[in-house]
């Protein structure tokens, strides 16, 4: 018997953390957080980190976990959340993944398998010079010479992920994009539903805009200032983050608050775009479009329970 799993996910500022806690309460659910920037210590403005005082008691799994210095990846997103998956089922509770990046909620509904290549040192140490010495550009010219699709899928600006790319290339002579594919259309482990909330495109991106301003009100600036002052640099992954790049560039004195601020808005309405494409190219979504329920999570969370009730999932 497969085991009940449940996403619920969407683009950024859409309302998914407030509709997921009810959710958890009504059938005795745990989250799973699928962000990939709320994982990382220090960073809680900019990342709209939900705090223990908001979890209304509901555990909430792979927030806050590590420092910026490091790198945290789909490989140890998908190990660490697999864990948290069983341990809720032994408690006896229902996981329920939530956040917006989709390729860590592929990874582990698909059980993707990361273990085809091996990492060769000599050649990541290369690329990674190529990036220093031509810029992350030019790692993405490199891509789109073997692996189109990939390229595509990747934003010129992730060198981690296109480098995994040319990795992947280099070790095996295919291309990553092929093999992501063959695993995504494999059987998921699990009894399945994945909920994508969306709204209306001028809405949203209201939205958007207003949650940038909350963030600067709250202290998104001294946030990054504090980050800056603890040796944390622009270089890191963690600092590629929307909101942390642009203002790491305004304490450098390369822009104004002013521009910062008009580039993290338009960043954040561009992510929700892609977050969007990439949620329309998966299998067995279920779309729930805020405006069809007048934005009412109560009548949103009562769809969910139907359908959840309709797929005998719990």
């Amino acid at each position: 018997m497969k085991k009940p799993l449940i996403i619920l996910t969407g683009p950024t500022a859409v309302g998914k953390t407030e509709l997921s806690i009810a959710l958890a309460k009504r059938i005795g659910g745990e989250i799973i957080s699928a962000d990939s920037m709320q994982v990382y210590k220090y960073m809680d403005i900019g990342s709209a980190k939900i705090m223990p005082a908001e979890q209304q008691g509901i555990p909430h799994h792979l927030i806050d976990l590590i420092m910026p210095e490091h790198e945290f990846h789909v490989v140890e997103f998908q190990r660490r959340a697999k864990k948290c998956i069983e341990e809720i089922y032994e408690r006896g509770n229902i996981p329920i993944i939530v956040g917006g990046t989709g390729f860590y909620i592929q990874a582990v509904l698909y059980d993707i398998d990361f273990t085809t290549s091996r990492c060769n040192d000599d050649f990541r140490k290369e690329l990674e010079q190529l990036k220093e010495s031509h810029g992350a550009c030019y790692l993405h010219e490199m891509l789109e010479k073997v692996d189109p699709n990939a390229a595509k899928q990747i934003h010129a600006n992730n060198s981690k992920r296109v480098i995994r790319a040319l990795e992947f290339y280099h070790e095996t002579g295919k291309q990553i994009s092929q093999h992501n594919e063959a695993e995504k259309h494999k059987t998921s482990p699990y009894d399945f539903a994945y909920f994508v909330l969306n709204d209306e495109r001028d809405y949203l991106y209201e939205r958007i805009n207003q949650r940038v301003d909350i963030m600067l009100s709250q202290g998104l600036v001294d946030e990054v200032k504090m980050l800056k002052e603890k040796g944390y640099t622009r270089a890191l992954v963690s600092m590629q983050g929307l909101g942390y790049k642009e203002l790491f560039a305004y304490l450098d004195n390369e822009c104004t608050l002013e521009e910062a601020v008009y580039l993290i808005k338009r960043d954040s309405r561009h992510f929700a775009k892609r977050q969007l494409t990439w949620f329309k190219r998966e299998r067995e979504v279920i779309w729930l479009d805020k405006s069809t329920y007048q934005r009412d999570n109560k009548q949103l969370l009562e769809r969910i329970l139907e359908i959840l009730d309709e797929k005998d999932i719990c």
